[in-house]
């Protein structure tokens, strides 16, 4: 059922680029360039408008540059930095508009991770005009129980800060990210243990149970093709992106995370999961 929802997703958007209501000036133009495992970052995108472009899918054939009136860029900020692939985003490609705006949402804390891609954008060429986090749900299961998170959610106020976002994006304001020296630190030393964790082998946290049909849904949600069914076994690779995207929208809640602090799981409400696997599902 879902692999033909998904299909029939991908036949209306070519190339997985979605046009949604701009929130720009009559007669302005603006793509959105987004990362999402659990719908956060799509559902802020979506809310914000333009042309959607999935980094995932646009990931192996990237463009030198990329031009529109206005461009953003929406990730979720794990662990005070950026997904592997957005930073390889931001590295490779250099974005040219009249207005340019990055925005990550995180759970808990943002760390020094907006000041760091307004850097390495810098660094490559290019700037962006607005730099802005987002406070929402924490989807890290070893660190947050999901039902908590939901009913911290009006004290989050999350909707509240989203507007005043979209409504600064409307305007063309100009925001610059700032983090100091302690936020700085703890920033990088963040980043250095995220990095030996994964270079450990991420997978290895995850656990598969009993319940598990095989799918493929996991394989389809996993925005680096991490994941393959094959002879009725679901093997992870080497190239996790510690989304926990597979995690959150198993159909079965088969996989589970060692020291997760429930199992309840979590999907934006304002995005499906035929959307994730069209965003992720690499062709």
């Amino acid at each position: 059922m879902v692999l033909r929802y998904f299909k029939f997703y991908y036949s209306c958007n070519q190339i997985f680029s979605v046009k949604y209501n701009s929130a720009t000036k009559e007669g302005e133009k603006m793509t959105i360039f987004y990362f999402t495992s659990t719908g956060n970052c799509l559902s802020v995108a979506k809310k914000i408008g333009g042309t959607l472009v999935s980094i995932p899918q646009i990931f192996n054939r990237l463009q030198p540059e990329y031009r529109d009136d206005k461009i953003g860029v929406i990730f979720p900020i794990y662990g005070f930095g950026t997904p592997k692939m957005v930073e390889k985003f931001l590295i490779e490609v250099k974005l040219i508009a009249k207005y340019t705006f990055i925005i990550g949402t995180y759970g808990n804390l943002p760390g020094a991770a907006m000041l760091n891609v307004q850097k390495l954008a810098n660094l490559h060429g290019y700037k962006f005009d607005y730099a802005e986090s987002l406070l929402m749900v924490d989807n890290y299961l070893p660190g947050f129980d999901i039902k908590d998170q939901i009913a911290k959610l009006p004290e989050k106020k999350t909707d509240k800060n989203l507007a005043r976002i979209v409504s600064d994006i409307h305007a063309g304001k100009q925001l610059q990210a700032t983090a100091g020296v302690t936020w700085r630190i703890a920033t990088t030393m963040i980043k250095f243990g995220k990095k030996i964790i994964l270079g450990a082998g991420q997978c290895k946290n995850y656990i598969i149970d009993d319940k598990c049909v095989k799918c493929g849904v996991c394989s389809k949600v996993c925005p680096s093709g991490n994941i393959k069914v094959r002879d009725n076994n679901v093997i992870f690779g080497d190239n996790c992106e510690a989304c926990e995207g597979c995690v959150h929208l198993c159909p079965k809640n088969a996989i589970h995370m060692k020291q997760e602090k429930s199992a309840e799981r979590w999907r934006n409400p304002d995005v499906s999961l035929v959307e994730i696997i069209a965003a992720n599902n690499r062709m």
